[in-house]
């Protein structure tokens, strides 16, 4: 059975000490689900997030990291460096560092390969632009991303892969695809994997919703039969609206 999973991306957001007042707030509130929570907060506060949530449900993961194992690369992070306080999880191509930092599909699948060295799980993220879209290139689109980052990957490896499916014009815009929309895509994602490797690795992929999930939409986006769960952004900033969506999961 695929894992649900409720991973909320602080992005750069939050200093130490409201780092450290949302995840009190978070412990306190914490339901009782069956879904995996992640939570990822600067690179800053990873350690202080790590020792907090050490007794907890909840995981505490990375939002980036760097292909090579060390060296001339100011301002970067390596797999090793996350490891080492306490890190096990990364998230990979986001549609920011796509855009802002110009991150290819190229030198995402070499992040991959170095993560899946270090045993590391992944949250992969990938999606179209509005204008791909309306040109009806979407689907195109997002195979080309998987295939280029991914595909390269044997199949056991997939276990540790966790997709995260980004409709970029639904990403702080106040948009939101359709749960229609998300369940087409989520549906085309699962059966591209399907025909690349088999059905029984496109199943047990858990395959996220990226695009502005908020307490009022929670529940019908993660009803989907190939939605299972949400990479939250705005909204798992605020302790009451991420709790609420990590609840949508079991409803």
């Amino acid at each position: 059975m695929r894992k649900k999973i409720v991973a909320g991306n602080w992005k750069m957001n939050n200093d130490l000490g409201q780092t450290e007042e949302l995840l009190s707030k978070l412990l306190k509130k914490m339901p009782d689900t069956e879904a995996e929570v992640m939570v990822a907060p600067a690179f800053t506060n990873l350690r202080v997030a790590f020792d907090t949530l050490s007794q907890s449900p909840v995981e505490v993961i990375a939002q980036n990291m760097h292909f090579a194992e060390n060296g001339a690369y100011t301002g970067e992070v390596s797999a090793e460096m996350l490891k080492s306080v306490g890190i096990q999880t990364v998230i990979l191509g986001h549609s920011e560092r796509r855009a802002y930092f110009n991150e290819t599909d190229e030198t995402l699948a070499k992040k991959v390969d170095t993560a899946l060295q270090h045993d590391m799980t992944i949250v992969f993220c990938f999606g179209e632009e509005l204008e791909d879209r309306k040109a009806g290139k979407h689907f195109d689109l997002v195979e080309s991303q998987l295939k280029k980052a991914l595909f390269h990957l044997k199949a056991s490896a997939w276990k540790s892969i966790v997709l995260a499916y980004e409709p970029v014009w639904a990403i702080g815009t106040g948009e939101t695809a359709s749960p229609e929309q998300a369940q087409e895509m989520h549906k085309f994602i699962r059966e591209t994997i399907a025909s690349n490797y088999s059905e029984k690795v496109a199943d047990g992929v858990s395959i996220l919703y990226g695009g502005s999930v908020k307490p009022d939409n929670a529940k019908e986006i993660f009803s989907q039969p190939d939605v299972d769960g949400g990479l939250i952004g705005g909204a798992s900033l605020k302790a009451k609206d991420f709790i609420s969506i990590i609840e949508a999961v079991q409803a």
